[in-house]
This record gives structure tokens, C-alpha cells and sequence, in this order.
């Protein structure tokens, strides 16, 4: 791809970021969101592949239907208050139709059918971006607009989101689609406990955020896409491989790692808004999520690819490690103890 179109997508990127999480006026952040949709566009089809031009597609279409939603949402929340502010949403249709939107916007189920098929045919950095930076806009309009949501649909889909993401991933061969269907279930997370604890909400993206980077810079410098790839990666880089597997584990929610502490606040959370129910529930659907975790952690360690004839190792890289990738790793496996200060942060 030509640099300068690199730049240009890249820095639309963090325009369009900047002007939705910054803007009071809904009309603002509705253009913030459309500079982020065409921004992103080169980006996944740079391959020239069918799979990538397809991927790039669905994004447009999918996007273009839920900035559709979103603005039909704040136009009728106008008519019928005269409200252009963002946090004065509270036209019941309009809360209806903004919780839709921006739960096709970040892949909730049932709006989760996109997801997986574009991250599939996005490039690993792209796939990066996709999984945790175009999701910070919406997160941010669900954050300013939590008191006015439609809480029965969003619990539905916050369960529904982690069930599926669970489920979905545990018959998967490609690591991109497993990384996408983990991104739906820590979604469904974050979603379920975004009207009591907006805040938590936050910690747990940003901490999602920074384990998926680690685990996506790591496959892109062991160049693994698929789980008969990422068991002979080992050759490559053995410690950088073994280090995967915890952070695998820390992504699955496992203590003592990183992981863990999200989940722990928001069923802590839960518990005291007399949700015990729901927070029972959300934790053994964490199960499921927890085997495709440990598949790939096993797969990435502790097995040898089935091959019965002779083939060639692939040699061990003089590359060394990406200052970026290791301290993303290092954070990933050792902030559990930190949290009081994250606490007191926030």
C-alpha cells in the first residue's frame, strides 16, 4: 500500500476517533463515525485478495446500515424533544433504535454475523484495529448514553454475546475468527454491566484492549494464522511462544494474570446489584470460551503438528522481538497485582 495512503486512512482514523468520543452534538459524532468506516475501508482490502475486497464490503454495508440506525435514532429523539445533545436521549423509540445501532456497530449478538468474516479477511495489524480500536467510538456513545439505554434488550444480548462467543469458537481452525468470537464474548461482558458501573465498563475495554494487541502483535511476528501454523511456530521463537500461552490464559480470564481482574469486578459488581443470577450465569459461559483458550494455548506449546512424512522446520528467527509486543505481554501477564492503583486511577 502507498505510504501516503497508509497516513492518510491512519490519521482519518484517529480523526474520526477524536471528534465522536469529544463531541456533545449528535451530528458530530455521527460524522465522526462515518470518517472511521471510510477510513478503515483501504486498509482491509489492501491484500488484493476476494477475501479481503469481501471483507471490506460487509464492514461498508454493515456500518453504513447501523450509522443509518443511529441517525434515524437522534433524529426522531429531535422531533419529539428538540434534543441534539447526546446525553439528553430519552425518547423511548430513540433509545430503542441507538441500542441497536451500536450493537450491530460493535458485533453483539444478534448483530455478530459480520464480525468474524471480516476479521477473517483483514491483514493481522488490520484485524488489530478492528478488534479494539473501531470499537472504542461506540463503547464511548454507550458509555455517554448508559442511563437512557433499553436495559431488558441489553442484557439479552450481553448474555447472548457471551453464550455465542463461546460457543461459536470452539469448532474453529482459524486464529482470526477465534480472536473475533473471544471479542464478541468480552463484549458481552463489558455490555451487561455498562448501566451500573459505566466506569468498569472502561477498565475492562482498555484491559481487553491491551491483551488482544499482545496476542495479535505476537502472531504477526510468528507469522501464525491457523492452528496447524501456530504449532510449528515454535521453532521460530520458543520463548516468545511459550509467553503466548499465558497470555492466552490471561485473555481467558485465569488467575493469577491480568484477565482475571476485569471479570472478577464486573461478577463482584453483579453480586451487589442483587444480579447473583445473571452473574452465575455469565461466569460458566466463561467456560466455554476458557476451552478454545486452552486449545490454542496447548496447540501453541505443547503439541507437535500430525505429519507423518518428513518436512521442513521452519528455522529460528534472528528477528528480535518488537519493543511494543513485549511490553504488551509483559502488562498482560503481570498487572493483576497492580490493581488497587488501577482502583484508585479510576
Amino acid at each position: 500500500m502507498n505510504p501516503q495512503a497508509k497516513l492518510i486512512s491512519t490519521l482519518s482514523l484517529l480523526l474520526g476517533t477524536t471528534i465522536t468520543i469529544s463531541s456533545n452534538h449528535w451530528m458530530m459524532a455521527w460524522t465522526g463515525l462515518e470518517i472511521n468506516t471510510l477510513a478503515i475501508l483501504p486498509l482491509i482490502s489492501k491484500p488484493h485478495h476476494p477475501r479481503a475486497i469481501e471483507a471490506a464490503t460487509k464492514y461498508f454495508l454493515v456500518q453504513a446500515a447501523a450509522s443509518t440506525l443511529l441517525l434515524f435514532s437522534c433524529t426522531t429523539n429531535a422531533l419529539f424533544t428538540g434534543q441534539w445533545d447526546i446525553t439528553q436521549l430519552t425518547h423511548p423509540i430513540s433509545c430503542l433504535l441507538l441500542t441497536t445501532a451500536i450493537s450491530m456497530k460493535l458485533g453483539l449478538v444478534p448483530f455478530h454475523f459480520w464480525f468474524p468474516e471480516v476479521l477473517q479477511g483483514s491483514p493481522l495489524t488490520t484485524g488489530l484495529l478492528l478488534a479494539t480500536a473501531m470499537k472504542f467510538p461506540p463503547i464511548t456513545l454507550f458509555l455517554l448514553t448508559s442511563p437512557s439505554l433499553n436495559y431488558t434488550l441489553l442484557t439479552i444480548m450481553a448474555i447472548a454475546s457471551a453464550a455465542l462467543g463461546g460457543w461459536a469458537g470452539l469448532n474453529q481452525t482459524q486464529i482470526r475468527k477465534i480472536l473475533a468470537f473471544s471479542s464478541i464474548s468480552h463484549l458481552g461482558w463489558m455490555t451487561i454491566i455498562i448501566i451500573y458501573n459505566p466506569k468498569l465498563t472502561l477498565i475492562t475495554f482498555y484491559l481487553y484492549c491491551m491483551m488482544t494487541a499482545a496476542i495479535f502483535l505476537t502472531l504477526k511476528t510468528t507469522k501464525s494464522l491457523k492452528l496447524s501454523s501456530i504449532m510449528a511456530a515454535w521453532t521460530k521463537i520458543p520463548s516468545l511462544n511459550a509467553i503466548l500461552m499465558l497470555a492466552l490464559l490471561s485473555l481467558a480470564g485465569l488467575p493469577p494474570l491480568t484477565g482475571f481482574l476485569p471479570k472478577w469486578l464486573i461478577i463482584q459488581e453483579l453480586t451487589k446489584q442483587e444480579m447473583t443470577s445473571t452473574a452465575t450465569i455469565i461466569a460458566l459461559l466463561s467456560l466455554l470460551g476458557l476451552f478454545f483458550y486452552l486449545r490454542l494455548a496447548y496447540c501453541a506449546t505443547i503439541t507437535l503438528p500430525p505429519n507423518s512424512a518428513n518436512y521442513m522446520k521452519q528455522w529460528q528467527t534472528s528477528k528480535p522481538v518488537n519493543t511494543l509486543t513485549t511490553t504488551f505481554i509483559t502488562l498482560t501477564i503481570t498487572l493483576l497485582p497492580l490493581s488497587p492503583m488501577i482502583f484508585s486511577i479510576f
